[in-house]
């Protein structure tokens, strides 16, 4: 069994609920692992304990809120008080225990058509639910995971410096694939919540699949260091803790011989000068674009 590590956290959005992928994680040393009220049809917190209860002490739970069921199959979004204290205190029954992290689920969805400051107090209010539910022990710490992080970003800045409980993690996209004015502005915002960096978290390094296309094609190691050897798979993996800089990235997988590969990505060397460069041609590239 390898030495447990933090910086993995195995994402259960496109994974299967699996005993057998669960007990892989926890003999590679992850002790992480995210799932959502919402995810396999509102079902993901059911089912980890059935399939899975006896190893949950040894993990770290995340999970987030924000999306609820709807009508003909599909989701709701909703920052509704009533509705996030139903499914915080939900999520502690269903679950057996309390989570170590619920994120705000993309709270953008209830944002984006909002003037800046109708934003501000509406993410206000939802943020100070998550951190009272921090002070009932429905959640030991709360965070934000966002996609598109521009309404975000508005909504804080326009809130100030006092007008919102902060959350002590900000989960965002990570990775060689994410555009620049992403990486911008979660960096910005990571400021102005006052998230450091090893309090953010990554997701979806791959953009979706690595059988996509993209990375058969895909040359990355002008940003690896010198003499590094390894799959694009892998450097793209290393790549999405610091594109931008992040403390852990969360990942899905249903085979544990991937799950391995990432583990491994951990020990390689990225070359910093030329991540920098990267940045800043995605950067100029955008401008032009706009321009």
């Amino acid at each position: 069994m390898r030495r447990s590590d933090t910086r993995i956290v195995l994402g259960l959005h496109r994974s299967r609920h699996d005993r057998g992928l669960l007990e892989s994680a926890l003999d590679l040393g992850i002790r992480n692992i995210d799932t959502a009220f919402n995810y396999v049809g509102f079902r993901s917190h059911e089912i980890l304990v059935r399939t899975a209860a006896d190893l949950l002490p040894h993990f770290s739970v995340s999970t987030k809120v924000g999306f609820f069921p709807g009508t003909d199959g599909r989701s709701d979004h909703s920052l509704e008080p009533a509705r996030l204290r139903e499914a915080l205190e939900m999520t502690a029954v269903t679950l057996g225990r309390v989570p170590d992290v619920v994120f705000l689920h993309n709270p953008e969805r209830s944002l984006g058509d909002l003037e800046p400051a109708d934003a501000a107090d509406r993410l206000a209010v939802a943020a100070g639910i998550l951190a009272d539910a921090v002070t009932a022990d429905l959640c030991r710490s709360w965070g934000i995971s966002t996609w598109n992080p521009q309404s975000v970003l508005a909504a804080v800045t326009a809130a100030g410096p006092s007008g919102l409980a902060r959350p002590r993690y900000l989960m965002h996209r990570a990775g060689i694939l994410v555009p620049a004015r992403i990486l911008d502005t979660v960096d910005d915002l990571a400021r102005a919540l006052d998230v450091a960096t090893g309090r953010r978290w990554g997701m979806s390094p791959f953009g979706g699949d690595t059988a996509d296309g993209v990375w058969r094609t895909m040359a990355l190691h002008p940003l690896m260091a010198a003499n590094e050897e390894c799959s694009t798979v892998a450097a793209a993996f290393r790549l999405a803790f610091v594109l931008p800089p992040v403390g852990r990235v969360a990942v899905g997988t249903n085979r544990p011989g991937h799950l391995e590969e990432l583990v491994r990505a951990l020990d390689l060397n990225v070359d910093d000068r030329n991540v920098d460069r990267f940045r800043d041609m995605l950067a100029r590239r955008q401008m032009r674009a706009v321009g």
